[in-house]
């Protein structure tokens, strides 16, 4: 089930709670990557809000939309580098990504599967992912004032087992949204506060979203090892100057 993309327009640049979420998400995110120079980053979802530290350094920013989303002009003030995808086939070559991120992809995705199938396949080998989903037992998963109350809600260990099922590689997970999903002045003024406290906590206790970072990890295929033995000269040469005997 994905959601409308004016939907999460409104919520991310139109509500100050939805700026709050971005200001959380978006500093977590930059806890794991602090910049992009020179590589290719790309978001699928609406994962647009998180780019934006990466465009003045960045080889190249693309903000790839699902067709049942729908897509927006982004970002504002600067040429568009959003653009509208099939879910599971994006306009991009195999291994050309260094970066990916996720947000509002995998728990809305009709197609799962396919999807973590082409999020290998565009990613270079050692590039590395973000996958931002909503945590099962958080509060924002429960609520139906925001995006991360639709779709599939995950526990840590139920997408770190779908990641490593399409061969990548975790390599650390985080929490973030340890605010309530409120619009009351109190929990907003709060909000920076609540986050610094999560940050110190295990990612599994109350974060409202995780953040699963993976790599693609290129290995050779496993197989066995077969010695070939070729006959030796010298012993052919011995069989022509002392001939076996013939059998009786």
């Amino acid at each position: 089930m994905h959601l409308d993309v004016q939907d999460l327009r409104n919520f991310y640049y139109r509500s100050t709670l939805g700026r709050s979420v971005q200001a959380s998400i978006r500093g977590r995110l930059l806890d794991i990557w602090p910049e992009a120079a020179g590589q290719a980053v790309a978001g699928f979802g609406f994962a647009a809000p998180l780019l934006r530290p990466y465009l003045p350094d960045a080889r190249r920013v693309i903000a790839l939309m699902p067709g049942p989303q729908g897509v927006m002009q982004w970002p504002a003030g600067l040429p568009n580098v959003s653009v509208l995808s099939d879910e599971t086939r994006w306009p991009l070559e195999t291994g050309h990504v260094d970066r990916l991120v996720v947000l509002h992809g995998l728990e809305t995705s009709d197609h799962p599967s396919k999807l973590l199938e082409e999020c290998w396949r565009v990613l270079g080998p050692g590039g590395k992912a973000v996958f931002i989903v909503p945590n099962r037992s958080g509060l924002w998963a429960r609520s139906d004032g925001t995006p991360f109350g639709f779709g599939r809600p995950y526990t840590l260990s139920q997408v770190e087992n779908q990641l490593r099922h399409h061969h990548f590689t975790i390599e650390r997970h985080f929490g973030a949204l340890y605010q309530p999903p409120s619009q009351r002045r109190f929990w907003l003024r709060t909000a920076r506060l609540l986050e610094r406290v999560g940050e110190r906590l295990p990612a599994m206790i109350g974060g409202g979203v995780f953040l699963v970072e993976v790599s693609k990890q290129v290995h050779p295929r496993r197989g066995e090892m077969m010695r070939l033995r070729t006959p030796s000269p010298i012993r052919v040469l011995e069989g022509l100057s002392n001939p076996m005997p013939e059998p009786a």
